[in-house]
């Protein structure tokens, strides 16, 4: 069986390192993968194309030059037509708008749409109507959590039927005894600071904003912030002293071993890969209580949760971690049991193999 993966990349986050576990796994069951990189010249997504290549993953690159690119979806039928898939599974909206109409035309046997986010544009009536219409051309919808699958029905009117939810997954790396150490040295922390981490774009969905006005009230902690986006320098500018903006890092998973709490405020989520990360380092997490989060985080077990763009909420939440560390290490113990029971990376990989081979698929 052949399936061919596009969806549209600019850097490695959340789909991105969705789809650098998933794609190789789906190999490793035998199923012939090509993956279409939808790239914007200016903006190489080098990074994730060498990290496919690297797992024997065969990709192909094509040019998008705009938002509407006239030019793209004759390419992309012309491509498919020559790989001949049995399986077209798009990621993210430029490939469903762009790659379920060709794969249709290019005469697929089975087209698959993930959804990796509940963005508010996708409440827009005009963009539900064109989403509608360009979700003809689905079987199924894979949603990423229980509340986006609902988000997928209730607000952009997808047939439940159509709809299944599978969860990300992840393996817990085995990182090295020292890994806490090092992860410090390289943030240059010291090794008694209590530090509450943030790792994603720097973008209104994140809630960075709210995680600042939080943290101006606590003493005596110190905040990182790893990632970046167009909100760096508006943020940079209203951060305190104890707050540290790192950038972009490729090692984002590894020095989170440094934090001892990972903070993630965010107005919605498709899923937050970045709390399964924090959990294999059996770190607590504190997070807003939206989309879905409260699958992945248990309140007052593995974690916090708290109410959206509520900073004093947030603080408490914070402040009760970061004065009583023996119960942050308990939580962050809890929640890596969690991780390696809940949310397994082989059961992802196999009820999306599952969905390509026309079984039940639902986690």
């Amino acid at each position: 069986m052949h399936c061919v993966h596009i969806s549209k990349v600019t850097g490695v986050a959340g789909s991105e390192r969705h789809l650098l576990s998933l794609l190789p796994g789906l190999a490793e069951r035998g199923l012939r993968i090509t993956m279409l990189v939808l790239e914007e010249p200016a903006r190489p997504a080098d990074d994730f194309v060498d990290a496919l290549i690297e797992q024997g993953v065969t990709v192909q690159r094509v040019p998008i030059r705009s938002h509407l690119d006239a030019r793209l979806p004759g390419e992309l039928r012309r491509r498919l037509k020559r790989l001949q898939p049995d399986v077209v599974h798009t990621h993210l909206v430029h490939a469903d708008f762009y790659g379920l109409p060709a794969a249709h035309q290019a005469g697929a046997a089975l087209c698959i749409s993930s959804r990796h986010n509940d963005n508010a544009f996708r409440r827009n009536l005009l963009f539900r109507a064109a989403n509608r219409r360009v979700m003809r051309h689905t079987d199924r919808v894979i949603a990423i959590s229980r509340a986006l699958a609902r988000f997928v029905a209730d607000v952009e009117g997808i047939d439940p039927e159509k709809v299944v939810a599978i969860p990300y997954g992840m393996q817990p790396p085995i990182y090295p005894a020292n890994i806490r150490t090092q992860a410090r040295k390289a943030l240059h922390l010291s090794p008694g600071a209590v530090v509450i981490g943030f790792v994603g774009r720097l973008i209104r969905q994140k809630g960075v904003d709210v995680l600042l006005q939080a943290v101006g009230h606590l003493p005596d902690v110190q905040v990182v912030i790893i990632g970046d986006g167009p909100l760096r320098a508006e943020l940079e500018g209203t951060a305190g002293e104890h707050v540290r903006f790192v950038g972009w890092r490729h090692d984002a998973r590894e020095l989170m071993a440094a934090f001892d709490v990972l903070a993630v405020p965010s107005r919605w989520e498709g899923f937050g890969l970045v709390t399964l990360e924090a959990m294999s380092h059996a770190l607590p997490v504190v997070a807003a209580r939206v989309s879905a989060l409260p699958e992945i985080v248990v309140d007052g077990e593995t974690g916090l949760l708290v109410p959206a763009e509520d900073a004093a909420s947030l603080a408490a939440a914070l402040n009760t971690l970061v004065t009583d560390l023996d119960l942050a290490r308990q939580m962050g113990q809890k929640g890596y049991q969690r991780l390696c029971h809940h949310f397994s990376e082989q059961a992802m990989i196999q009820s999306t193999y599952d969905v390509y081979t026309n079984k039940d698929g639902v986690v």
